[in-house]
Parts: structure tokens; C-alpha cells; sequence
């Protein structure tokens, strides 16, 4: 549920409708699908090596390991810094969310943000126990709403609206064919990548939770698989009707031309419909999930910096846990981060550009992320054979194998590449004023001088190279030592299953 809980939010719930009008409903449900796709690479990849190696640092640890200690230094440095980026973000986002109604615009933005940020440090007072208490109960709260949001949007599609709504008559695929599928063409489908990318982000928690687990074997598996399932179902369907319900130039969609900054997607389909209470409803869940994407902020962020400064990575008194099983100087260190959001207070300072910084920062680190998760599952494989090491000893193995790994990497790389074109070639052509070119390029590809500067640092301080096959260590920290013989006696087992319990264990369990 932490995977769940710390991926459905702001992406989904705001930055889809900015998404929407860049790219076109058509952009929107193919970009996710390669995302999800991504995703489904990650999860396996760091399954299979996470099972095998519950350390602490989750994915840093493994790249320190597999890859170049100094490489792992970047990757590690990059997540925290992700997770401090969003931070801020998600509390931009709740001024952007509460300024839905407009009672709460008599409270000053600077108010709304104090009482978001609050929020956040006092569930962190409770340490962990406040973290899991609060990301159950929001994540059901989450999921519930958006299932609700489909089944009523399926009948909005088919018709089904109040009379005085826009949805009284057969949608159908009516805006796919006016305006269209795709708003800006191929510009359109590459710009749309890095939204779809943040709304995946921290998938990969399931990596850290590995460590904190009893018994990952069991555990993990049936984790990461519905973790995908539920995510990429929920996404897809959801981002389907969007799609169906609004087409890309609707006036009240984020960041459309004159459109209201305050209007979710999901919020705006049923403003459309005249049906009155669930758009609250939605709006209220939207604000709830930046309090539980906030939380898996200072979770994933603080957890990685303590593996950082365990390993020497990072000043040592980040290290520190206290009698509650904090990392409480690593927690204090993101959440130091959170007053960035009061850059929406300064004079000339918007909302949405605030959001956009933000959300180029975090989006293209989470592909850094998962690229090099992706990378340290092909190295292990080839170290693992290098070594003499069957496949079959290994307790969890990737749904495509290291093949899986290679089309995700490849993936990420094409999108890179896609977003590098993007940020040359902007939509609307390249602007006649040099600064505004710099801008719209760093806006786009922000990411990529901080990881190499986490690089060039880590690569001056440790003066490491990459590590070949046959000298990384798949020895320290491995939980199972099964032999091929033990393995092929528990899959034969498997084997003699039912069909239906076969099924079953492929697609969601271990």
C-alpha cells in the first residue's frame, strides 16, 4: 500500500490536465502505457535483486554494488533530492487544490501552506506508525474515489449525465474526433513523457520497504506485482475517460489558455456534468493525497539519506536513528526543504511556474531512477552467470528476464532523448529571445546537470570505476542461499497447482 499510496496523487489528480491540453487525450493514453510499461520493468528488476538483497538504501545500495560506487553516489544523491524537490511541490499543489472553492481564497496562500506543512511534521512526530496509519487509510480513501470516478464517468460517457449537464447526450469518442486525438502532434507525445513519469514516481519504494520486511521472499512478490496492477489499471482507465469527458481545449483545464489553475481534471468532468457534492469530494481526496505524497517524501527521501551516510556517502550524523526508528536528522533535512514553497508567495511568482520547475526536477529523476535500476539488474545477471551462478537459484526472476531490463532502459533512453527534443524544439518553435530559450530548455531537462554533478562529485571524491562481471560481490547481505535443486523441488510444487491458483500466482502473487 506504500507503493500505491506514494504514486496516486498530484500526477494524476492535476498534472494530467496540463497533459491533457499539451498532447491530446490520445498523447495522454499512450504515454502512460510506455510509462507503465517502465514500470513494470522497475518493479521486476528491483524485485528480483531486492529479494536476493534486502539492504538497506533499497536501488542506491544496489547501484553502489552492481554498477560504480560513485554512480550510486549520484543515484543516491538524486532520490533524496527528488523526494526534497516534491515536497515543495505537493504543497504548491494544495494552494492550487484548495483555491477550488472560494471561501479559502480568504485565507492568504502563505496560511494554506502552513497548514500543509504542519500537517506533514506532526504526522512525522509519530515516526513510522504515523506514516503506515495515515498512508492506509489515504491510499483507500484514493482508490476509492477514483474507482467511484470511473464507474461514474463510464456512464457520462454513455450518456447517462444529469439533463442541465454536458453529458445528457452519447460522448463516445466525440473529442477524439473534435478537437482530435493529439492537440500538438509529435511535440505533443514527447512533452507529455515527464508528467507521466512523476505520476509513476515511487513505485520503487516497494525497493526500500524490502528492507524493513521479514520475509521478502514471500512478501515481495505478490507486492510488486499488484502494486503494478493496481497503479496501471487504475491510470490507465481513469486517463481513459479524461480522454473521452474533455477535450484538450477545454478553458478550465491547467495551464490552458485563460483556464482556472484551481481545476482538477477529474474536478472539471463533473463541474461539466452538474453533479454536485463528488466534485468536493474528489477535491477534498486530491488534498488529502498531497498530505500522503508529502509523507512518502520525508519516507523515501530520509530513508536513502540514512543508507547514504551509513555507507560514507553522506555527513555521518545523518545516520542517527533515535529510540522511534527515525532517521531523525535525515527527516529534519527534507522537511527542511517544504518553506521552498512559500516561493509562491513572492512578488511576480505564480503558482504554475513554481509547479513547473518542480515538476521537470522530480519527473526526469525519476527516470534517472529507474534507468539505473533497469542497468543494475543486467549487470547483476551478467555477474550472476560470470560467477557461476544459475538462474534457477534465484527466488524471484523477472517476468521478461534481462531482457525485460534491456527494453525498459532502452525506453528510458528514447524518452530522454524525447525530452531533449522537446527542450530545443519547444511546442510553439524556438523563441527569438536567448533567455527564454535557456528557460523553456531547463524547465524541460532540468534534471540532468544535477546528475551529473552528483556524479562528478562522487567521482572525484571515491576516484572509482565501473566495476566488472566478475569482480562485484553477490555475497555480503544475501538473505537466500537456495540450491538449483531446492528451487526446481518448490517450482515443481508450483507446478502441480491448479490452474487457476497458476494464474492467479503469475499475475499477482510470488
Amino acid at each position: 500500500m506504500i507503493a500505491v499510496g506514494g504514486s496516486i496523487g498530484t500526477g494524476l489528480f492535476i498534472g494530467s490536465g496540463g497533459a491533457l491540453v499539451r498532447g491530446g487525450p490520445g498523447a495522454l493514453i499512450l504515454d502512460w502505457i510506455i510509462i507503465g510499461f517502465m514500470v513494470l520493468m522497475t518493479c521486476q528488476a528491483i524485485g528480483e535483486m531486492a529479494i536476493l538483497y534486502p539492504l538497506s538504501g533499497g536501488f542506491y545500495a544496489l547501484a553502489v554494488r552492481m554498477l560504480d560506487p560513485a554512480w550510486g553516489f549520484a543515484m543516491g544523491w538524486n532520490y533524496v533530492l527528488q523526494w526534497a524537490v516534491v515536497l515543495p511541490l505537493e504543497i504548491t499543489a494544495a494552494g492550487i487544490t484548495v483555491a477550488y472553492w472560494p471561501a479559502a481564497n480568504n485565507l492568504p496562500l502563505a496560511g494554506w501552506i502552513t497548514i500543509f506543512f504542519i500537517a506533514i511534521i506532526l504526522i512525522n512526530v509519530f515516526g513510522t506508525l504515523g506514516y503506515a496509519e495515515e498512508e492506509f487509510w489515504s491510499s483507500c480513501l484514493k482508490l476509492f474515489v477514483v474507482v467511484m470516478f470511473i464507474f461514474i464517468a463510464l456512464v457520462l460517457v454513455c450518456g447517462g449525465g444529469p439533463s442541465d449537464g454536458d453529458y445528457s447526450t452519447y460522448v463516445g469518442g466525440r473529442y477524439w474526433h473534435d478537437p482530435g486525438a493529439f492537440s500538438n502532434g509529435f511535440k505533443g507525445v514527447c512533452s507529455v513523457f515527464v508528467t507521466a513519469a512523476f505520476s509513476f514516481a515511487g513505485t520503487e519504494l516497494v525497493g526500500l520497504a524490502a528492507s524493513e520486511t521479514p520475509n521478502p521472499r514471500k512478501t515481495m512478490p505478490s507486492a510488486i506485482k499488484n502494486t503494478f496492477w493496481r497503479i496501471t489499471i487504475i491510470y490507465i482507465l481513469s486517463l481513459l475517460m479524461i480522454g473521452l469527458l474533455l477535450p484538450y481545449n477545454d478553458p478550465g483545464l491547467l495551464f490552458a489558455s485563460g483556464g482556472d489553475a484551481a481545476a482538477s481534471p477529474f474536478v472539471r468532468v463533473l463541474d461539466r456534468a452538474k453533479i454536485g457534492g463528488i466534485n468536493h469530494l474528489i477535491n477534498v481526496t486530491i488534498c488529502i493525497s498531497v498530505l500522503s505524497i508529502g509523507l512518502s517524501c520525508v519516507y523515501g527521501g530520509s530513508r536513502t539519506l540514512a543508507a547514504l551516510a551509513e555507507t560514507g556517502y553522506a555527513p555521518s550524523f545523518f545516520a542517527y536513528v533515535d529510540k522511534s526508528g527515525r532517521p531523525l536528522w535525515s527527516v529534519v533535512f527534507i522537511l527542511a526543504f517544504g518553506p521552498l514553497a512559500y516561493i509562491n508567495c513572492a512578488p511576480g511568482a505564480t503558482k504554475d511556474d513554481v509547479f513547473a520547475w518542480l515538476l521537470a526536477l522530480s519527473g526526469l529523476s525519476t527516470l534517472f531512477t529507474w534507468g539505473s535500476i533497469m542497468l543494475c539488474h543486467i549487470r547483476f545477471r551478467k555477474a550472476w552467470k560470470v560467477q557461476g551462478h544459475s538462474v534457477e537459484e534465484l527466488p524471484f526472476r523477472a517476468m521478461f528476464g534481462v531482457w525485460g531490463s534491456w527494453i525498459g532502459l532502452i525506453l528510458v533512453v528514447i524518452v530522454l532523448i524525447a525530452q531533449a527534443y522537446i527542450a530545443i524544439w519547444p511546442i510553439g518553435g524556438m523563441s527569438d529571445d536567448p533567455k527564454e530559450v535557456a528557460t523553456v530548455f531547463f524547465q524541460t531537462y532540468l534534471a540532468l546537470p544535477v546528475v551529473i554533478a552528483c556524479y562528478a562529485v562522487g567521482y572525484l571524491w571515491k576516484r572509482t570505476t565501473p566495476q566488472r562481471a566478475h569482480e562485484i560481490d553477490l555475497d555480503t547481505g544475501r538473505k537466500c542461499w537456495y540450491t538449483v535443486e531446492q528451487m526446481r523441488e518448490y517450482r515443481a510444487e508450483l507446478a502441480a497447482q491448479p490452474w487457476y491458483k497458476k494464474t492467479y500466482r503469475i499475475l499477482f502473487s510470488g
